[in-house]
């Protein structure tokens, strides 16, 4: 999971980072409410650990803005208050758990699983752009009605591009992402295997560049976009209609 620690302690913060990037996640930890907002709205994290007595912005403000904003991700409290009301407010504020410091880092984890599992249990299985749908469970992927035959990584690719689309994602991020790499890694695969989506995508054919389904935004990556694959709205200038999962 991309997780998100918000912590003041840097000692606690130190911990967590190094604990949970042990076991596979991609962790970022900010100290204070205000770059946690920043963050949160940035990289979209999918679990963010929240402390509550935090610097410029506490976590009570930080959890109703992020919720303001309808940022989904899984939040769980990590609070050294012992009020029941707090933690009962925390909840009712839409925070998914609570864990009363100190904590032993086995439940934490546990707790993180069990986010984890509810959150893909409640994701789209489809995933729609115009008349592009990717199907997560059965691995396939169809455009108008025409199924494209992907390798893995190319459906891991555009399985990402299709959660963040509309979003300009970086060569860098995708990197990390998709093929579990750093992402200042000197190797042009990500430019590749969008070549490959392209033309799988395209049918081989030639389209207008400001049709293409995956736009290059220059200096910062791929989005993906374009406009709808019907000539009459493509005529007209109209978005393709997006579809977006519950999560995303």
């Amino acid at each position: 999971m991309r997780v998100l620690v918000v912590e003041d302690d840097r000692a606690l913060g130190t911990f967590l980072k190094s604990g949970l990037e042990m076991q596979g996640h991609r962790v970022d930890w900010v100290e204070d409410g205000e770059a946690a907002l920043l963050l949160a709205a940035a990289d979209h994290p999918d679990l963010v650990l929240l402390d509550l007595g935090l610097p410029k912005r506490d976590g009570m403000e930080v959890l109703a803005e992020m919720r303001a904003r309808h940022n989904d991700a899984s939040v769980l409290v990590l609070t050294g208050r012992s009020d029941l009301h707090v933690q009962v407010e925390c909840l009712d504020m839409g925070a998914d758990d609570c864990l009363l410091k100190p904590f032993s880092f086995y439940e934490l984890t546990a707790r993180c699983r069990a986010l984890q599992r509810r959150r893909v249990k409640f994701a789209d299985p489809v995933l729609r752009h115009g008349d592009l749908e990717l199907h997560r469970m059965e691995h396939t992927v169809a455009r108008a009605g025409r199924t494209i035959g992907l390798t893995a990584k190319e459906f891991s690719l555009l399985e990402f591009l299709m959660l963040h689309r509309g979003e300009a994602v970086s060569r860098g991020q995708l990197l990390i992402e998709v093929w579990q790499m750093p992402a200042a890694s000197g190797t042009n695969v990500v430019d590749v295997y969008i070549n490959y989506l392209r033309r799988k995508l395209d049918g081989g054919e030639a389209h207008d560049a400001q049709a293409e389904l995956i736009e290059t935004v220059r200096g910062m990556g791929y989005r993906l976009g374009g406009l709808s694959c019907n000539p009459a709205a493509r005529a007209t200038g109209q978005s393709c209609p997006v579809h977006r999962p519950a999560y995303a």
